[in-house]
């Protein structure tokens, strides 16, 4: 499911459980654990309307805990005390045994037990009886994993669902922060539109630099560009702001150098095969906003395919010293000086 789907899933599902609208079982499942949890927080919060139930009819298991799913099962065909609906939540479902045999329970769910069902990190297998008995009954949340090319696109996304638009610089700059995880990305934008002047609708890198703490002149977003340019002194001197900084990490660097030579190799393929390619094309295809194709204009002029495919191989040889191997006495910041010199050099 798109991102712009999945946000509008579940902005109506928590709508939803906010007016008291119950479904019988809800199986909150994917990679991304941001939208599942966001509903099942959601349920949990809203299902009853005063707090004193809560102590009867609530219970919250936890996968690895469980010696059967006959416990949940159980659990889910008892009958509330004082309250209209009873809670039964499963966390970690997926360390359960004998998550399926859920199945069991949820083809004959009691209209009084709403069933909440997380599995982090995986999904319910789609071929098997409990995703196919919860799609007809009740609600499936699927939240794949986000693969890092498509954050700032997913950023920009759920900023116009906040009702806020963000410039593609502010986006890559939250990117490189937050990696792909959405969780602290909506963290990080709360705090940051609590802090902003009331009024504004555009979030820019400024906004970010000032309220989430990333530097707009040294990050891995400003070092691709001017390797991208060949700027040397550009180059050196943001690659040792970078080295300087305390929560700099040799691999989050080097994952972002290889995506951004990956990105230029595909498009120096997607030009021989198609030279007439429109920008829409072009942007889909490296994933990216086509404000920054002109950059990657500039980049298949410095780095045509073989000089691209040698910059891969050399940031994989920098990726493993990141990681301790082999690397003498260098640190940190000393490889990734490095780094940026011999890939100014090809």
């Amino acid at each position: 499911m798109a991102a712009a789907d999945l946000d509008s899933q579940c902005k109506e599902i928590i709508a939803s459980v906010g007016r008291g609208e119950f479904a019988p079982v809800y199986l909150l499942m994917g990679e991304e654990p941001y939208y599942p949890d966001l509903v099942a927080e959601a349920v949990i919060r809203n299902a009853f309307e005063d707090e004193s139930e809560r102590d009867f009819n609530q219970m919250v298991f936890y996968g690895a805990d469980l010696g059967s799913a006959e416990e949940v099962v159980t659990a889910a065909r008892r009958y509330p005390m004082f309250s209209e609906r009873q809670l039964v939540v499963v966390r970690e479902a997926q360390l359960m045994k004998g998550l399926e045999n859920l199945a069991i329970y949820c083809e004959q769910p009691l209209d009084t037990t709403v069933l909440v069902i997380i599995i982090h990190g995986k999904t319910a297998d789609k071929r098997k009886s409990l995703y196919k008995t919860v799609s007809k009954i009740g609600v499936v949340v699927d939240s794949p994993a986000i693969r890092d090319y498509e954050m700032t696109g997913h950023i920009s996304k759920y900023y116009k669902s906040r009702g806020v638009e963000i410039t593609p610089e502010a986006s890559s700059l939250l990117a490189e922060f937050a990696g792909t995880d959405m969780g602290k990305i909506a963290v990080e934008t709360d705090k940051m539109l609590k802090n902003l002047p009331e009024g504004v609708t555009k979030v820019t890198a400024a906004d970010i630099e000032a309220n989430v703490g990333i530097s707009r002149q040294y990050n891995i977003f400003e070092l691709t560009k001017a390797l991208s340019e060949k700027d040397r002194t550009k180059a050196f001197k943001i690659a040792r702001g970078l080295g300087l900084q305390a929560k700099f990490a040799m691999p989050m660097a080097t994952a972002a150098l290889f995506n951004h030579y990956y990105r230029i190799l595909k498009y120096n393929a997607l030009l021989m095969s198609n030279p007439r390619a429109d920008n829409g094309t072009k942007a889909r295809l490296l994933g990216v906003n086509p404000y920054f194709l002109r950059e990657y204009d500039t980049a298949i002029r410095n780095y045509p395919t073989q000089k691209a495919m040698s910059a891969v191989a050399v940031i994989k040889e920098f990726d493993y010293k990141g990681k301790g191997g082999n690397v003498g006495e260098a640190d940190a910041a000393g490889l990734i000086m490095e780094l940026t010199a011999k890939l100014l050099n090809l």
